[in-house]
């Protein structure tokens, strides 16, 4: 019974081959780049994993993850890259257009999903949002600007000037700062952009905007969230309206956001890598998916010290208050 066991066991391995055999029992290597550290980027991760968790990837067992965060340091973000492609890892989730960037130019054969970018076709990753082709797809957190700007205006009937604050070296921040201006120019409104290369001088660039504008929307830019405190601080000081991208910024006090669910979209991203993980897609041959369900976040103790009281309706139909 014995030798019969073993030549039947040493003819699966012939024709199945050693890999084939252990297949299910590998445990798959995934890198995390992550740009910077805030909120936002900081649920999609955690949706990420806690998809693959709750379906068949248990962490320690099926996947073991490697966190890298650049804190908001391109060269960082760049040594990170180069890590996890000299490492092979099975798949890459690169959060935010620096970090994606940085491991899409470095590999054409490793598996790179992206999550929070606004524009993945502007930004080089992708030729377009529904054939990515190649090895690189995601999510995007692209912002409904058209509904932000009804926002605004529903806050701010007699807003006349509204002033914004980016990164002009974000890819994503670009594309949407051009695109939220686009759509002021169909209301009347008019945009005062002032660009900030680096965190610590977020507060001086929010300071040269007092007293030339009605309210400060701020887009998904890494950037100028990673120190928004500050430019709260001027806005609460100087009684300036001040709008978000990201809901996960009206936390920490700006009046109104209405914007994707972070944590949701990095669900999104784990599915996909699912998918390509069980070997039932190619990752080029996903579209890049968007989020259809927007979240209308409220701060009403903001909007009171920045000197505006928001609409019952407004109100009425907020996902969630501040308290």
């Amino acid at each position: 019974m014995k030798r019969g066991f073993v030549a039947v066991l040493l003819v699966t391995m012939l024709f199945l081959g050693p890999a084939s055999v252990q297949a299910d029992d590998k445990v798959l290597q995934i890198g995390i780049s992550q740009i910077v550290e805030h909120p936002a980027l900081d649920a999609t991760r955690k949706g990420f994993m806690d998809y693959l968790q709750e379906n068949g990837y248990p962490e320690g067992k099926r996947v073991v993850y490697e966190y890298k965060n650049a804190q908001n340091n391109r060269p960082v973000s760049g040594q990170i890259a180069r890590k996890f492609v000299g490492d092979k890892k099975d798949l890459i989730l690169t959060i935010a257009t620096p970090s994606s960037q940085d491991v899409a130019a470095l590999t054409k054969e490793i598996p790179i999903l992206f999550a929070a970018i606004t524009d993945p076709v502007a930004a080089g990753l992708v030729k377009s949002l529904s054939k990515p082709g190649g090895n690189i797809s995601g999510t995007t957190d692209r912002s409904p600007i058209a509904a932000q700007i009804k926002l605004i205006l529903e806050v701010l009937p007699s807003a006349k000037k509204l002033g914004t604050i980016y990164n002009a070296g974000e890819a994503n921040s670009v594309a949407s700062v051009k695109e939220f201006k686009a759509g002021l120019s169909k209301t009347g409104l008019s945009l005062l952009e002032v660009t900030t290369a680096s965190s610590s001088s977020v507060k001086m660039a929010a300071e040269s905007l007092v007293g030339k504008v009605d309210a400060i929307h701020i887009p998904t830019d890494n950037t100028v969230v990673l120190a928004l405190e500050s430019v709260v601080k001027v806005c609460v000081d100087n009684k300036i309206p001040l709008f978000a991208a990201d809901t996960d910024s009206v936390a920490r006090g700006a009046i109104a956001a209405l914007a994707v669910d972070y944590y949701l979209l990095g669900r999104q991203t784990g599915a996909m890598a699912a998918k390509v993980l069980g070997g039932k897609a190619k990752v080029g041959d996903l579209p890049v998916e968007y989020q259809k369900d927007l979240l209308l976040h409220l701060n009403p103790g903001a909007a009171k010290k920045m000197g505006v009281k928001l609409p019952n309706a407004t109100v009425k139909r907020a996902s969630k208050i501040i308290k």
